[in-house]
């Protein structure tokens, strides 16, 4: 088990050591130093207020399936059956509660128009999520490692085209930056839909109130701890571009220095997206 974790372990942070530094030090920055302070602000705060309640794309379903197909893998088609269409109910869920919040606070037609688009990329995100965790789950952990930076490459690859690649002439605008997330996102669910599915053969949705409810009782646990760690890292720039009068600005500049706290805590939930599965598969057979 020691060289299984160890040798896994160092394929993850190789591959995020790879991927993960360009994207926060290159292409974030490089977008950030494109549009000005101002209109990432502007990005940055909506992108953290759509993050902020994605808990409800989840309420804790993807770390309770995580463990809940280590322990077992024949749960898979059963659960496939179930979460799929709850997680498409949450999704119509979250969005209204997003556009409803974003109403009563007060957000302008060109901040809903952006908003739409992030409240898309956490649907694609959260999805792209709960497969990983279906295959992490299977014990799979070197194809979840290398899907774990696939997003992030495609993304790199597509805004790095637009950055320096001289293909547009245009000044460079925050919504080609969202939309190439949304195509980097929409590929590799794609990619990753395909290999559970073809892991789990056919599967028939089927949404049972009762068994919804079921696994929303197993979940919470999950999704209060991940609600409070996302209000303690992302409310600052939402309370930022809100409560200042050059608001927008201030989150630009707040971005600059939480890119580094941000970039540093990802490593750390490496360790986590290992551990969950292995242990519970541990517990579950009795190994040492």
């Amino acid at each position: 088990m020691k060289k299984r974790f160890i040798t896994n372990l160092a394929l993850l942070i190789f591959l995020n050591l790879l991927i993960k530094p360009f994207w926060f030090f290159g292409i974030e920055v490089g977008v950030q130093n494109r549009v000005g302070e101002e209109m990432y602000g502007f990005y940055f705060s909506l992108f953290n207020f759509a993050f902020i309640l994605n808990i409800l794309l989840d309420l804790g379903i993807n770390n309770y399936n995580n463990r809940s197909i280590a322990r077992d893998h024949l749960l898979l088609k059963d659960h496939l059956s179930a979460i799929v269409p709850l997680k498409f109910f949450l999704a119509f869920i979250y969005a209204l509660v997003v556009l409803v919040s974003g109403k009563l606070l007060g957000y302008t037609e060109e901040q809903f128009g952006l908003l739409w688009w992030l409240v898309l990329n956490q649907f694609l995100a959260s999805f792209i999520l709960y497969f990983r965790t279906n295959i992490s789950g299977l014990q799979y952990f070197r194809t979840d490692s290398l899907l774990s930076v696939m997003d992030r490459s495609l993304m790199i690859l597509l805004t790095g085209f637009l950055l320096w690649g001289n293909i547009v002439q245009q000044p460079f605008r925050i919504e080609w930056f969202v939309y190439a997330q949304t195509l980097s996102y929409s590929l590799t669910l794609v990619t990753v839909a395909v290999i559970v599915f073809h892991r789990s053969g056919p599967v028939l949705p089927s949404l049972s109130i009762a068994r919804s409810l079921a696994i929303l009782r197993l979940s919470y646990p999950f999704a209060l701890l991940i609600l409070l760690m996302s209000l303690f890292n992302r409310i600052d720039s939402v309370m930022l571009e809100r409560l200042l009068p050059d608001g927008r600005e201030q989150a630009g500049i707040y971005a600059q220095s939480f890119r580094i706290l941000d970039a540093a805590s990802q490593f750390s939930l490496l360790f986590a997206t290992l551990l969950l599965p292995m242990f519970s598969r541990m517990l579950r057979t009795g190994e040492d």
